[in-house]
């Protein structure tokens, strides 16, 4: 838990109003609405609460849709991999890929359920004309010089005068002017706050195990770790299932997902695949060495599949939208072995890559940001087979970290039949747009039957629990100091800005406000 409480808090930039753009499910070139702000930087856990507010991320730009006016509105969803149990035709997409890994058989014909996009390609991801323009707006040298000249200006000022406010601290300042862009340390910032009301339970700490239990990971976590790097077992097709579920199925009981996934391969076989998962960090040297690799994979895909330009899926707009993360990796003691943070979830095939799944792991869940392949092997059906590893996956990781125990599959947009396919993960939940409360999917299909946009909580008295009730508690970055919007208001003379920062809280929630710091310049 030490390692939480160091962390420095979420910085953000809120674009107010709502932003048009062509949509990518209708191609409606004005239908797509919805809000943004830029994350220079945050933890999982405000993430992980935001996703569970109708938010998601496209590299650094986090957007929530205008779920009542956009053309195609976009639910959350999710899986429940605990509950998960394959499909017929999602048995057939593995028992093709051990087919293929056993005797280099290629099978014709398309799974049923097969996406004819990539498994988890959300629309907005591929508009890199939006997010260029949002980098733009974002000029992280310019943001930085602003703050550095308004640091300088408020030491000066804080010699001479010493504010008396409800109750003040000191942070250092340095994490978040290399946030925001500024290599240069500072001196330490002020700090207005609020006194908070009673700390609730300690969510990052899983209920107890029993010691038996934790040998045992133990003992399976050191031989995973003996293996050589190419034979690690928890991640690959010829490897062992987690210990969590059993690797063989009672002959009265059907398979199980690990089962499928992990079945022996004979000696001979004719492929070997393995999946390795690495942090996105140009600092880790796996990432670094397979970069290139990764990189002539993706422009393949996106011109192969999506048919872009190669201007458009060039090494900048790469790195800015599968790359780049606002996410602070972190690592608490109880949390998963590979820490929380932004991967990517590389397949090799016999020593090269042919897919690559980007996820965000974080406290409660697995969330599938975007998926890339090779074309030549569309045959095994890359983007099923990597939807089923990464819940398999997400199984695994709830071994040691039990609340981590939901897959998160990005939006289901029921009026695009592309995008449908989401919804044959069952069991699965779509997130109420009013309310922010959980909803099995088979209780909204049929509404969802009658109009594009429904509420899905069918209490008529049920409200947003988490909706912002305090305002003045939200907390702004404004020349350096940390302050409470009900200090930063009284300064404030654009009546406008009031709209804003409201507008702001009520998309983010309660809890958010007074967690992030809301950058305004």
């Amino acid at each position: 838990m030490a390692a939480w409480a160091t962390l420095s808090p979420s910085i953000v930039e809120y674009f107010e109003g709502e932003d048009f753009y062509r949509c990518g499910y209708c191609k409606n070139e004005s239908g797509s609405r919805s809000n943004g702000m830029w994350a220079h930087s945050m933890t999982v856990q405000d993430y992980q609460d935001l996703i569970d507010r109708g938010w998601r991320r496209s590299g650094k730009y986090v957007y929530k849709p205008v779920m009542n006016q956009t053309c195609c509105p976009q639910y959350t969803i999710r899986c429940r991999p605990l509950q998960f149990q394959p499909s017929k035709s999602h048995k057939k997409v593995l028992k093709k890929m051990l087919k293929f890994l056993a005797k280099g058989e290629i099978s014709k014909g398309r799974c049923e359920d097969e996406p004819m996009d990539s498994a988890m390609a959300d629309a907005v991801a591929g508009d890199f004309a939006l997010i260029n323009k949002l980098d733009i707006q974002c000029d992280l040298k310019t943001l930085s010089d602003d703050l550095k000249e308004s640091l300088e200006s408020e030491e000066k000022k804080k010699g001479n005068n010493s504010m008396k406010e409800e109750s003040n601290e000191l942070i250092q300042s340095q994490d978040i002017e290399e946030k925001l862009g500024s290599g240069e340390p500072s001196h330490s910032v002020k700090v207005h706050t609020v006194p908070k009301p009673g700390k609730g339970a300690d969510l990052s700490k899983p209920p107890c195990r029993k010691a038996k239990e934790i040998r045992k990971e133990r003992k399976r976590l050191k031989l995973m770790q003996q293996k050589p790097a190419g034979e690690l077992e928890g991640f690959q097709a010829q490897g062992h299932s987690p210990s969590l579920f059993p690797p063989k199925a009672k002959s009265n009981q059907p398979k199980s997902l690990e089962d499928l996934i992990f079945e022996s391969l004979p000696e001979s076989a004719s492929h070997k695949l393995e999946v390795r998962l690495v942090p996105v960090s140009f600092e880790d040297p796996e990432f670094k060495s397979s970069f290139s690799q990764s990189f002539s994979l993706y422009v393949k895909y996106q011109m192969a599949i999506h048919q872009d330009p190669p201007d458009e899926c060039g090494k900048t707009e790469f790195t800015r939208f599968l790359c780049s993360s606002p996410l602070e990796a972190e690592n608490p003691p109880n949390g998963p072995d590979c820490g929380y943070g932004s991967f990517h979830q590389q397949y090799w095939l016999d020593g090269k890559i042919i897919a690559v799944g980007v996820i965000d792991i974080l406290p409660y869940c697995v969330s599938s940001v975007y998926l890339y392949y090779d074309p030549d092997y569309s045959f095994l059906s890359l983007g099923v087979y990597s939807a089923l590893r990464e819940i398999a996956f997400t199984r695994q990781l709830y071994e040691k970290t039990s609340q981590l125990s939901y897959y998160y599959m990005g939006f289901y947009i029921h009026s695009c039949p592309k995008m449908k396919y989401k919804g044959q993960y069952r069991p699965s939940d779509l997130l109420c747009p009013e309310t922010y409360v959980w909803v099995p999917i088979e209780q909204c299909l049929p509404s969802l039957e009658n109009s594009k946009y429904c509420r899905f909580n069918q209490d008529p008295e049920a409200v947003d629990e988490g909706r912002s009730k305090e305002p003045d508690r939200l907390q702004v970055f404004h020349k350096k100091a940390i302050m409470p919007y009900g200090v930063y208001k009284k300064h404030q003379r654009d009546p406008s800005e009031e709209a804003t920062v409201l507008q702001y809280a009520g998309l983010v929630g309660q809890a958010c406000s007074e967690r992030m710091l809301l950058f305004r310049s």
